[in-house]
């Protein structure tokens, strides 16, 4: 274990985990994002001082300021708390999400605060940690929820992507020795970090607004695997050098004799060493059953006794917007999904269809960016035109400006399907109502969430739901 070894940020000031840092107060740009929020929790629980800034409030924010962070949603320095503003005392932590001309953080690099982006204050935090570390394009959020909720029985603290269900929140405290951190390939960022165990989960091409082409994303991929000083885990069929795991064929762990029973998956783990039989796991979709592997495998690779791990993986109750049921009757369910790459609609559909074969299925989708559509037109048509019907809404563009002939049109004119169409949010609830579908699936990263919720109120409140 590397528990002892601390990183200079700069001459002064030294980040150890646990212990805290030698700033009083922390400011975040972007406090409401999701990985963000984690680390705002983790400081909050060491009694440090914490405020920030997002765009807009939501329930993650809410939840802060339950927490005593002090949040404001104008780009002013005006909001910011006057104790915040002495750079002696105050570490700014921000997402490379904000824009440029973001007057709070322009103000923070103009009077020479010490500012690192959130991947940074993880790169020490498992530099001063036994880390265990997943990475993917696709599932690390899950897998590491799982492995978080597995690792909680070693006192792990996990710094999660997603709202785990077992714990209602993004962070499982625990002590400083062992950490479990999602590694986000996104911006490079898997790059600061020191894993001792980890995994890749999956290597498709995606944010090729940052990479630009697929094989600087394997490269990246590689130089990660590189860092690793213990075990590297990886899918059967991704090209890095380590451990494997699949699904009823030959690997380092396998799982086997794999069955669905009254809606929960029963099967077999073969490990290097032992066998470890009827594993019962909840979640939908062979692809979390591929989750569940990998966490399996790191939790035993570090140690964690079989038993230990067979109960964790049947305990575990999901992550909040991965094949999150809002409905669920036998006349109607209505699914929201974080979903926004062509492969994870394609786990998406091929659940639902496991679970609720022979019935029809709308999907509502809204796409994720101009650029991840421009890159994955002819894929998400693919996927999208699998299900029944299909709505789409406006592209969410995040971080980004349009791109000229990048529209929702371009995905809807290339699908081969005749129940398909454009829909504004306004419009939504009563194409939903109007649909024969009994089965309603939501997906997108954008606040597609958010309107899933008013969406499922609404039904609830209909003649178009039955209980």
């Amino acid at each position: 274990m590397n528990t002892e070894r601390n990183h200079i940020i700069n001459s002064e000031k030294v980040l150890p985990f646990g212990k805290g840092l030698g700033w009083e107060f922390i400011f975040f740009i972007g406090i409401g994002g999701i990985g963000m929020s984690a680390i705002a929790r983790y400081f909050v629980s060491i009694g440090k001082a914490v405020a920030g800034y997002d765009k807009t409030a939501s329930k993650i924010t809410e939840e802060l300021q339950k927490a005593g962070v002090v949040i404001h949603f104008e780009d002013d320095i005006k909001h910011i708390p006057i104790a915040f503003l002495n750079k002696e005392q105050t570490l700014v932590v921000y997402t490379p999400a904000i824009p440029e001309n973001h007057a709070e953080y322009n103000y923070f690099v103009n009077n020479n605060f010490t500012i690192l982006k959130r991947a940074e204050i993880l790169g020490e935090i498992t530099n001063t940690s036994f880390c265990l570390a997943v990475a993917g394009t696709h599932g690390k959020t899950t897998t590491s929820a799982i492995l978080g909720h597995i690792m909680a029985t070693e006192n792990a603290t996990s710094f999660l992507g997603g709202i785990a269900e077992n714990y209602n929140s993004n962070l499982i405290l625990g002590a400083d020795k062992v950490s479990v951190v999602e590694a986000d390939e996104f911006d490079r960022s898997f790059l600061k970090l020191s894993p001792n165990i980890a995994c890749v989960t999956s290597m498709d091409a995606d944010h090729l607004d940052i990479y630009k082409n697929p094989e600087a994303l394997t490269t990246s991929f590689q130089e990660f695997s590189n860092k690793v000083t213990g075990a590297l885990i990886v899918a059967k069929g991704i090209p890095l050098k380590g451990l494997t795991y699949a699904i009823e064929e030959a690997a380092d762990y396998t799982a086997q004799n794999l069955k669905i029973k009254n809606g929960t998956y029963i099967f077999d783990v073969k490990t290097p060493r032992s066998k470890i039989k009827d594993i019962a796991f909840n979640l939908p979709g062979k692809h979390n059953v591929m989750n569940a592997l990998a966490a399996f495998a790191m939790a035993d690779v570090y140690g964690v006794d079989l038993a230990i791990i067979k109960e964790r993986l049947q305990s575990f109750k999901g992550v909040k917007r991965r094949f999150s049921y809002k409905i669920k009757t036998e006349n109607f369910v209505l699914i929201d999904d974080y979903a926004h790459h062509p492969t994870e609609i394609n786990a998406v559909e091929s659940s639902v269809r496991e679970m609720y074969p022979n019935q029809k299925v709308l999907v509502v989708f809204q796409p994720h960016l101009f650029s991840r559509t421009q890159d994955f037109a002819n894929d998400f048509a693919t996927a999208l035109q699998k299900f029944d019907e299909v709505i789409l809404l406006d592209i969410y563009p995040a971080r980004e400006k349009p791109i000229e002939g990048v529209t929702s049109d371009l995905l809807l004119n290339k699908m081969q399907h005749k129940q398909k169409k454009i829909v504004k949010k306004e419009n939504l609830i009563k194409d939903i109502k109007n649909s024969v579908a009994n089965v309603v699936v939501m997906l997108g990263a954008g606040d597609i969430g958010a309107l899933t919720n008013t969406v499922a109120q609404a039904l609830i409140n209909s003649d178009r739901y039955e209980s």
